[in-house]
């Protein structure tokens, strides 16, 4: 199976419309319903920025091979209301790179979106965290019949031939790369890439944590000889001082 079915221009369009540095999160995140990269044609699809203060003032815009830079809200390929962008009637010509852009230009990561008919791969629209589990789906636009066989590919190499489903139940950094699926007699999939990030802050804070528990441990750990032999010779003073004291009453 060839590597990527996306043209190499849209990939170069993600990265240069990124914007970011790598760990920097932007204001706002583009979020796609169904909530994948890959859909069927002739469906409705829905386009979201979702700013944590403010969704407002933020338009969905787009780079396609065929149809060059164009806005939701000033194009006829969708429609516009508030920050939500419609596509009401998908076609193979909204394959492209979508993000959010602000009138000052601030812009939110990039999500490559293939259109295509017959069989599509199921996978998440934003990069994945080590540690987590990744669910990956092999759909066909013409049956839901789960006792399919689908085969699973990453970079182009055959990784899995059983269910439609494939779970990988903790992600690394390995995991990433172009995955594409296969119904036999059916069709196959165009390549969607999957990006892996680090660590989430509340692992990190996690870890964090038990590393500062197992500190403060080892560090009464080592202190525990030194206050047992002081209290060892605190009671033997003491006692020393209970016998003396006895003496002098036992005299008198």
């Amino acid at each position: 199976m060839e590597l990527s079915q996306l043209p190499l221009v849209l990939l170069l369009i993600s990265n240069i419309y990124s914007g970011q540095t790598e760990g920097v999160s932007p204001p706002v995140s583009l979020m796609v319903s169904p909530s994948r990269t890959q859909h069927f044609t002739s469906v409705s699809l829905s386009l979201s920025c979702e700013d944590q203060s403010n969704s407002a003032g933020w338009t969905v815009r787009r780079y396609s091979d065929r149809r060059g830079l164009k806005d939701c809200s000033s194009s006829l390929w969708g429609s516009q209301t508030g920050s939500t962008c419609t596509i009401r009637n998908t076609s193979t010509e909204d394959t492209g790179v979508y993000w959010c852009q602000s009138e000052s230009g601030e812009r939110s990561h990039p999500v490559n979106i293939t259109v295509h008919s017959g069989v599509i791969l199921e996978s998440p629209v934003h990069p994945v965290t080590e540690g987590e589990t990744l669910t990956l789906r092999c759909l066909d636009q013409n049956t839901t019949s789960p006792n399919l066989r689908a085969e699973f590919y990453k970079d182009g190499s055959l990784i899995q031939s059983q269910t439609t489903d494939m779970i990988i139940s903790t992600v690394s950094k390995s995991h990433e790369g172009f995955y594409s699926c296969k119904l036999p007699e059916r069709g196959e999939s165009p390549e969607s890439w999957i990006s892996v990030t680090g660590e989430s802050q509340s692992n990190l804070s996690h870890s964090g944590s038990q590393i500062s528990v197992l500190h403060t441990l080892s560090s009464v750990l080592a202190v525990c000889p030194y206050l047992l032999v002081t209290v060892v010779l605190i009671f033997k003073c003491c006692r020393m001082r209970v016998g003396s004291v006895e003496e002098q009453e036992t005299s008198i």
